[in-house]
């Protein structure tokens, strides 16, 4: 039987990718009730992804163990070819991500959605060796996404609105919270805005306005301690578009708008001050501090456990 003939299991989901977002992404269709097809060519990630889900789910106040919803695989196996929907959660190499579309769309059904929870990349150029390209669209989920609940799914210009629209019923039916985005532009709608801010945030270091840690501290004590409530936009029209004009005739001529990466960034990775994992980024962290800021995630971000059950 051709696959263009089969019929897919709207309670069926792969996830190709056993990292921190593949592993959370299976937890997530696992507990309402999913079949998952978890994919890694690697043993250790499919052996930490079971540890990773365990504890995402106790995090959660749901069972442990998920019993016979996950089954794992180290490469694209024949099962995957019934499922409605596969996620790509590989590394963010475009090449990569390429082959695997290409294998996934001659594997899957004719009716299979194919996504990718790239951040960054444009769906159109993952999709460029793709036969059926309208069925491919972009599900970014946001880390970690058992707690943050937001899904972009991006439009390329060759998907479907068919894709699109089932691709964001069966996201709701883990419980998430889709939103479409009708432009494929790299970054899609809510790293575009994450990384502009960064972006400033790096040259504030940089320029030696401020050290990290102030920049931190005033984001999470000013405007960052509104934004779960009041968007950039509804404050705007809150305090006025006339203010906000009269402040962006100041501002934006000074603010960063550097094309490439600033040097400080670029300097800290080559020295392998990566962040928190090796104990120095922005600033230097000790192993109880790392715990603690992820700790201090969970707790704002996560309900209270008998309030999750």
């Amino acid at each position: 039987m051709s696959t263009e003939a089969l019929q897919p299991d709207e309670k069926a989901i792969g996830v190709v990718g056993a990292g921190r977002m593949g592993a959370a992404i299976a937890q997530i269709f696992a507990a309402e009730g999913f079949s998952v097809l978890l994919i890694d060519p690697s043993e250790d990630a499919r052996r930490n992804a079971l540890a990773r889900i365990a504890e995402i789910s106790r995090k959660r106040g749901g069972a442990s163990d998920l019993p016979g919803q996950i089954r794992l695989y180290s490469d694209l196996p024949h099962e995957l070819s019934s499922c409605a929907l596969v996620i790509e959660a590989a590394p963010e190499k475009t090449g990569l991500k390429q082959e695997l579309f290409e294998r996934m769309d001659h594997l899957c059904a004719g009716d299979t959605i194919l996504a990718s929870n790239t951040s960054v990349i444009p769906i159109g150029e993952l999709a460029a060796r793709v036969k059926r390209r309208g069925r491919v669209v972009g599900t970014h989920f946001w880390n970690p996404p058992y707690a943050v609940r937001l899904v972009e799914v991006v439009k390329a210009r060759e998907t479907s609105d068919e894709t699109v629209e089932r691709a964001m019923a069966l996201l709701k039916r883990a419980g998430q919270s889709p939103v479409r985005v009708n432009k494929d532009v790299p970054g899609f709608i809510g790293n575009r805005l994450q990384h502009a801010l960064k972006r400033e945030a790096i040259a504030l270091v940089q320029n030696g306005v401020c050290d990290a840690e102030t920049v931190d501290f005033v984001v999470r004590n000013s405007f960052g301690a509104r934004l779960a409530a009041m968007g950039p936009l509804e404050q705007s029209d809150l305090v006025g578009l006339n203010l906000t004009l009269d402040i962006h005739k100041v501002i934006l001529r000074d603010l960063d708008c550097s094309k490439e990466p600033q040097q400080l960034l670029v300097d800290k990775v080559a020295l392998g001050h990566v962040g928190a994992s090796v104990g120095q980024g922005f600033r230097k962290w000790t192993p109880q501090e790392r715990d603690e800021l992820q700790e201090r995630l969970d707790r704002a971000l996560l309900p209270p456990k008998s309030a999750a059950k």
